[in-house]
């Protein structure tokens, strides 16, 4: 159970600690060494089995991720977007969500749709140029990867309008970065949600930089700060904290879907790898830097947490490892076996019906494509 409300919930065996270190604008309840600490609007109180799953999803994901990263540098995916560090802030708004809410994901949030359980294989098929994405959005209400910066936002904040005046009890959560928070479509998405009163959560990973470049040349106040010039709330969470994002995220759906409006969360984390495989991050950032976040890894400070607590033992965790190895071992023998789909199928889905334009296209280049030796 997560609660909004202060004193509810959150009893540990391990004692707890006032928050502060974290600062007074960061809601945090899980500190980097893994101890619970009171916060006066968000508190937590799960099971030791929930929090175990948490665990697990966290390190599953971080495998397959890191099999992403090694079969685009094997040659078997044309890029990859890797999540490392955004573990928590993935995992743990993912988690929030009911099966009814629906989300709108960039192309890095592999832990959300691990979450509304789609198969990792289908978005190393579209890394690797085989399908568009291979799910069905309405059947796991999670969108299709959105490439151009920001534009999912919009696709968002219609949807949600949509599912109010359909008079349905769901919220919408749109993801976007740092970087995206400079694009146009994010603030007309931002307008556009507050003036209709959206149930929309603009979820913002505020992962430190938009490609090489870092917050400070993207905005002069926390990011949080500007759902108030658009008159609607806006919270900065730990991003790192896998606890803090599950009960913020939870409190902001639950705000929208109760017809208050757009809410925005900034999950404060960082990007501990490149932010595409075709990047190198030192050239831009300082070694230094990323020791001082790796002190905060996500996994290592919810292993401490269960660890302190007692609520796993040295078993669990070493069925978690050999169960993400199991899981990455099948992703890979399944994506490389995917088969190469025919290039005259590029205009099968561009239209819903027969288009007349379209089919000629498709016949001029079937008969261009026949022509080459070998074609079949």
């Amino acid at each position: 159970m997560v609660t909004s409300r202060k004193g509810a919930g959150g009893k540990t065996a391990a004692a707890k600690k006032k928050a502060g270190a974290a600062g007074p604008d960061l809601v945090q309840l899980l500190t980097p060494e893994g101890d619970l600490v009171e916060h006066p609007d968000y508190s937590i109180d799960l099971s030791p089995e929930e929090y175990r799953g948490l665990y697990r999803d966290m390190v599953l994901v971080r495998r397959i991720d890191a099999e992403g990263t090694a079969l685009q540098r094997q040659g078997e995916l044309g890029l990859w977007a890797p999540l490392l560090g955004q573990e928590a802030a993935q995992v743990g708004s993912g988690r929030a969500q009911t099966a009814e809410d629906y989300a709108f994901p960039t192309y890095r949030e592999h832990g959300v749709a691990w979450c509304r359980d789609v198969d990792p294989v289908n978005l190393l098929g579209m890394f690797r140029g085989v399908n568009n994405g291979g799910w069905d959005p309405n059947e796991k209400n999670f969108h299709l990867y959105t490439i151009v910066i920001g534009s999912q936002t919009l696709h968002a904040t219609g949807y949600a309008m949509g599912m109010q005046r359909d008079g349905r009890e769901a919220a919408v959560i749109a993801y976007f970065g740092d970087g995206a928070s400079s694009q146009g479509d994010v603030n007309e998405a931002f307008v556009f949600a507050s003036v209709n009163n959206a149930p929309v959560v603009f979820f913002c990973q505020n992962n430190q930089w938009a490609i090489s470049e870092p917050n400070e040349r993207q905005f002069r106040v926390p990011l949080y700060q500007r759902a108030a010039g658009f008159g609607f709330p806006g919270v900065r969470v730990d991003g790192n904290d896998v606890l803090a994002c599950l009960a913020v995220t939870r409190a902001a759906l639950e705000h929208s879907r109760s017809g208050n409006g757009p809410i925005l969360v900034e999950a404060f984390t960082y990007r501990m790898g490149a932010h595409t495989t075709t990047d190198d991050p030192t050239r831009y950032r300082s070694s230094e830097e990323l020791e001082e976040w790796k002190a905060k890894d996500p996994i290592m400070r919810m292993r401490s947490f269960l660890e302190k607590n007692k609520y796993a033992d040295e078993a669990f965790f070493t069925e978690v490892d050999t169960e993400a190895d199991t899981v990455a071992a099948d992703i890979r023998a399944r994506c490389v076996a995917l088969p190469d789909p025919k290039p005259i199928s590029i205009f099968d889905h561009v239209y819903a019906e027969p288009h007349p334009l379209m089919d000629e296209e498709r016949a001029e280049y079937g008969a261009y494509w026949e022509s080459f030796e070998g074609a079949h």
